[in-house]
């Protein structure tokens, strides 16, 4: 059932709104007359004459140099095979979506229906005037040489057959930085390759092109070793043939003593006897995939001097082809290289075998769940979500394109062009990776108060799925059921409670006089406060207040002030503060921007405006971000005297008498949070001339929930909220209407947020429903 969850979700990701996952957005206005008669006709003719005049003006007034095409014809689409070029179209979107966001560059899928590869390459070699580089994808072999090969030589824009050599860039910076800590010489080491597909090939003529002898390999195939007596062997592994005497040899034999294996076959063919027979500190790339040659902790087992790679993200130093090609296609662009040649390869592989020696940022291991990475036997490349690469691999790309005279165009400032390549992209993908998994690290019991909704289970199962929170159930059992059983939700694992139900009426009676203690001279009576306890939310509040949960989750089928009274009632406001403040987090192209307070104070004073502030950056620096604050007002610092803009005045005076070091300025327009250019030219002595905002504080509820709203809407930025800040523990209130994704968001932020508060180190989670109702798993603490 889970798996049948699993495709419902990924065919409705696939199919909801606008079909597929890609779009094409226009970069200029096009909404007057005027705007449209400069788009298209008559004013469009006016580059066209010029690009006749000088064809390379295409780059100038075309969007060319920045576009890629990713074309396929499906013969040999991921784990799938054969499968055409219908089918393929999802995955060169999935590719397309992956040069977008970690490269900034536009991309057109093309699947192409012809399995003919001469006929193939004349097909794409016409489409050469459309596209500054042509990223070619899940092409079989042997064709895919042939295909590469000759638009190579015939095309005059970068042609790369991603398969092949993102492989073989990404393992050989792995394969140097192994080597480097293992000791020895890349010319000296012997070699033994289990697979002689595209990927292996390449592989194999990269690390020959760093300096490994081609008689120090020994490669086998589907039909056993390569040697001279077989007539079935691609030309462009010649190379790598044996004598004829070796044809006996089997894969247990060549590993003997051995000082490197390269996997990319199928899995489970290497044993453990094997790795024991290799030479000492031995290196293992076993990358097949789903399953390796040899699983990780299987290897690591028999040999403690070894290094090992994987095609696998559970596994330390992973090789992902998601390391190279976005950022060598954005290298080769920004100087209009005419090929990706074998320099701009070998720039790739020695910028990220030098990037991994690097400090490496607290966002990284927060996003990979790691306490300090640091370069060693566990860490021999970058990983896929490290922000630098784009700033570290795509220079090193463009300059060895200019070195080697391949390249149309120049870059004389190469700290300009670091600069402008970390400002491409935000840190919205890094920081959402980064949360979810900062919440796997100590999973938490959350509470649903609404889960007799479809939408809440699907949620609910993921989280449990993915190891991030312990899901309760309230609600009717039967009700839960039927609903799970109509959408294919799994519910084993999953608590579920019944608030009504006479098994749960101790628990009601104990709630209910800790509540009436609370409430008994604030207009609760005793009976009151036991009929209180049979509503969810008032129910699951108080679990979360006796330790029965760590968190709550409602809000979906409720409104706000609904859903928020009881936990101001039974769970109260952390004692350091005396206003609980709402704060959204969207996801822009800027990066993430933290919005407050946008769903509870109405009209805040200047004192409890400085207090939402400092409460919104100590939630902000969890995130391991640095706050950087705008005030914002209809004035800017000082132009007004009105009493709305001297509040916000007032606050920023309170904030730095508090925290002197903290990063904020205001009052100012909106404008200024994100135009440094105005601010710089009239108020130079502003903190934030230097810093991009992220933090929006916003003088009442009006404005703070009308802004979000049209960011949201208009902005068609993603969100996490509302996020409630001051509670003395983790209670979050959905938006009506929420989607699964939304929902699983707010589940993270709450298991993140129960972390800071309960310091219990988590529950193991019981096997079956009959043991949940045995042990009461959430009574744990």
């Amino acid at each position: 059932m889970a798996k049948e969850l699993r495709k419902q979700l990924a065919l409705e990701y696939h199919s909801k709104g606008r079909p597929g996952k890609i779009e094409v957005v226009p970069t200029k206005e096009a909404k007057t007359q005027r705007d449209l008669s400069l788009a298209y006709s008559p004013g469009v003719a006016e580059p066209c004459n010029e690009i006749v005049k000088n064809p390379d003006d295409v780059f100038k007034y075309t969007a060319k140099g920045n576009l890629v095409g990713v074309i396929t014809n499906g013969t040999a689409v991921l784990g799938l095979g054969n499968i055409g070029p219908e089918a393929s179209k999802p995955v060169m979107e999935g590719k397309a979506v992956l040069f977008k966001i970690f490269a900034d560059i536009d991309v057109f899928d093309i699947e192409i229906n012809e399995t003919d590869p001469v006929k193939f390459v004349q097909i794409v070699k016409s489409l050469e005037p459309t596209f500054g580089g042509i990223n070619l994808e899940d092409i079989k072999a042997p064709e895919c040489f042939y295909i590469e090969q000759e638009l190579k030589k015939q095309c005059n824009i970068p042609v790369m057959h991603d398969d092949q050599h993102g492989t073989a860039i990404i393992s050989s910076a792995a394969l140097l930085n192994a080597l480097e800590i293992q000791k020895k010489k890349i010319d000296k080491v012997h070699f033994v390759v289990n697979g002689a597909g595209a990927a292996a090939s390449a592989c194999m003529r990269l690390y020959v092109s760093l300096g490994a002898k081609p008689e120090n390999f020994i490669v086998f195939d589907k039909d056993g070793i390569l040697h001279n007596g077989r007539t079935d062997i691609p030309k462009i592994l010649e190379s790598f043939i044996k004598d004829k005497k070796y044809a006996t040899w089997n894969l247990a034999k060549a590993m003997k003593d051995a000082d490197v294996f390269l996997g990319l076959s199928v899995g489970n063919v290497v044993t453990t006897d094997m790795i024991k027979s290799m030479e000492k500190k031995p290196i293992v790339f076993a990358m097949a995939n789903p399953v390796p040659e040899i699983m990780y902790d299987l290897a690591k087992s028999c040999r403690k001097d070894l290094i090992m790679a994987t095609g696998r993200s559970d596994t330390p130093n992973m090789v992902n082809n998601v390391l190279g090609f976005p950022y060598i296609f954005r290298g080769a662009l920004d100087v209009r290289a005419t090929t990706i040649n074998e320099a701009m390869k070998l720039a790739a592989v020695k910028a990220l075998a030098e990037l991994a020696k690097t400090p490496v940022p607290d966002i990284v291991n927060l996003a990979y769940n790691e306490k300090a990475l640091s370069f060693g036997e566990d860490y021999i490349i970058p990983k896929p979500l490290d922000p630098r690469l784009l700033a570290a691999v795509a220079p090193a790309v463009a300059k060895a394109a200019i070195d080697s005279g391949v390249a149309r165009t120049v870059i004389t400032d190469w700290e300009a062009y670091k600069i402008e390549m970390n400002r491409r992209l935000g840190l919205d993908n890094q920081l959402s990776r980064g949360i979810s998994n900062k919440a796997k690290r100590n999973p938490k019991r959350v509470v649903f108060a609404d889960a007799e909704n479809s939408k809440v289970l699907k949620a609910a199962q993921l989280v449990l799925e993915e190891k991030i929170a312990y899901p309760i159930l309230l609600g009717n059992e039967k009700r839960i059921r039927k609903i799970a059983e109509e959408n294919a939700v799994e519910l084993e694992g999953m608590a579920i409670i019944n608030p009504q139900d006479d098994d749960t009426e101790e628990m009601r009676k104990n709630f209910g006089a800790i509540f009436f203690e609370k409430r008994k001279r604030k207009g609760v009576n005793n009976y009151e406060a036991y009929k209180a306890m049979k509503d969810r939310n008032h129910f699951g509040c108080m679990m979360v207040e006796t330790g029965a949960a760590d968190c709550m989750i409602s809000g979906l089928s409720r409104n706000y002030p609904d859903t928020i009274k009881p936990a101001l009632q039974i769970i109260g406001t952390d004692p350091s503060v005396k206003k609980i403040a709402g704060m959204y987090l969207l996801f822009t192209k800027k990066g993430p921007l933290f919005l407050a307070d946008t769903t509870v104070n109405f009209n805040p004073t200047a004192e409890e405006l400085a207090e939402i502030t400092l409460l919104v950056a100590k939630e902000v620096r969890n995130f391991n971000i640095v706050p950087k604050i705008a005030l914002l007002s209809y004035s800017n610092f000082g132009s007004s005297d009105s009493p709305e803009a001297r509040l916000v005045q007032h606050a920023h005076q309170i904030i730095k008498e508090k925290e002197p070091t903290l990063i904020c300025d205001g009052e100012m327009q909106g404008i200024l949070a994100f135009n440094k250019e105005i601010l710089k030219e009239n108020y130079p002595f502003s903190e934030l001339v230097n810093d991009d905002v992220n933090i929006l504080i916003f003088p009442n509820l009006a404005a703070g929930n009308i802004a979000y709203n049209l960011l949201q809407e208009l902005g068609g930025a993603d969100t996490i909220g509302p996020i409630l800040l001051g509670l003395n523990k983790p209670v979050h209130v959905l938006q009506l209407g929420s989607s699964i994704r939304s929902i699983y968001n707010m589940v993270v932020i709450a298991v993140i947020d129960a972390q800071e508060k309960c310091k219990n180190k988590g529950v193991t989670l019981p096997a079956t429903q009959e043991e949940i109702k045995r042990t009461k798993w959430w009574k744990s603490k």
